[in-house]
């Protein structure tokens, strides 16, 4: 509101204010039609976020360690970027313990696999399971609960059922999401072989963050070089206590881009049980927008700056009030 007193005012210029050709209007004191037409012009247009790089971009989402919220991350990335209108494949990449489906509230509707379209079973399209909410964000599992995957199936199989999204006749996806299972054994080579760049999802203690660094050596022997890291269940109370290490200490231990830092939050619970993503929330919850604002920043390859959190002042005993 401030910018307003610097516009001009018309009075002050009257080539840019010509004689009207009707009469005067006989109130001399007329209402405006709406309360902010005034400052209409001041508004900021909210502008869609700007793709960059070659499509689809095929992104890895891991971790190394269970637990920290990888699947949780993909569910709500996945909408926030269908909600910018951009089309998103999400492939569950865990086979025996796939969670994906449950999140997004699909586990009804998942009928077919990728392995019944690679022993020629069904079709592709048969496979992907179209979001209910939103119709570009669809769902494709590797294999159903307790099943073996073929001897065959590999970081191979995995580049071919990429390509074979790109080739699809409903068009190439902008954005293949990978969620990644626990661990660096095979089902980790496996779903890291087709990406181009990864997001490692981490929380801040020393558990996770010793397997996200080995994940990141992981992730760089095998030429994915554009690494972006997720801080998840950041609590400020704690880092102001000393009791929890702050996101600066992370990223410096780490040396990653930082792409986004979701505070701890009740709602992922609730959320996860209803098969409601965060990000479709109204209102919506402080983790729904760091997971939007991650998402953001994922479309445009940009990152954020971690701020400091000053410490809480120790507190002073009873005898400091006699100098103690």
């Amino acid at each position: 509101m401030s910018s307003l007193r610097f516009l001009p005012n018309p009075t002050h210029f009257p080539h840019l204010n010509p004689i009207p050709k009707h009469p005067p209007n006989p109130n001399p004191n007329p209402k405006p039609k709406h309360p902010f037409t005034q400052i209409h012009s001041a508004l900021q247009y909210n502008r869609k976020p700007q793709l960059t790089g070659p499509t689809p971009r095929v992104v890895v989402i891991t971790s190394g360690k269970g637990g920290v919220g990888k699947t949780t991350t993909t569910a709500n990335i996945g909408l926030s970027l269908a909600r910018l209108n951009f089309s998103v494949v999400a492939i569950d990449a865990d086979v025996g313990l796939r969670n994906l489906d449950l999140l997004l509230g699909l586990e009804n509707r998942v009928n077919y696999t990728v392995v019944e379209v690679l022993n020629g079973d069904c079709r592709l399209d048969q496979a992907l399971v179209r979001d209910k909410r939103w119709s570009n964000f669809e769902l494709l599992c590797i294999s159903k609960p307790r099943s073996k995957l073929p001897l065959g199936f590999g970081g191979k199989a995995l580049v071919w059922l990429v390509d074979a999204l790109k080739a699809r006749q409903e068009g190439c996806p902008d954005f293949i999401l990978i969620d990644c299972p626990a661990g660096i054994d095979a089902g980790f080579i496996t779903a890291i072989t087709p990406a181009n760049e990864a997001v490692l999802v981490t929380t801040p203690d020393i558990t996770a963050l010793r397997d996200a660094d080995r994940v990141t050596g992981l992730l760089e022997c095998d030429g994915i070089r554009d690494i972006k890291m997720i801080v998840n269940r950041v609590r400020t109370d704690l880092i102001r206590g000393e009791d929890m290490m702050s996101v600066l200490d992370v990223q410096e231990m780490l040396g990653l881009a930082l792409l986004g830092v979701i505070p701890e939050d009740s709602e992922v619970i609730r959320s996860t049980n209803r098969g409601f993503p965060l990000v479709l929330n109204k209102p919506p919850t402080l983790a729904g927008l760091a997971f939007e604002q991650a998402a953001w920043r994922l479309v445009e390859q940009d990152s954020m700056k971690a701020v400091m959190v000053e410490e809480e002042p120790k507190k002073k005993g009873f005898f400091s009030f006699f100098g103690g």
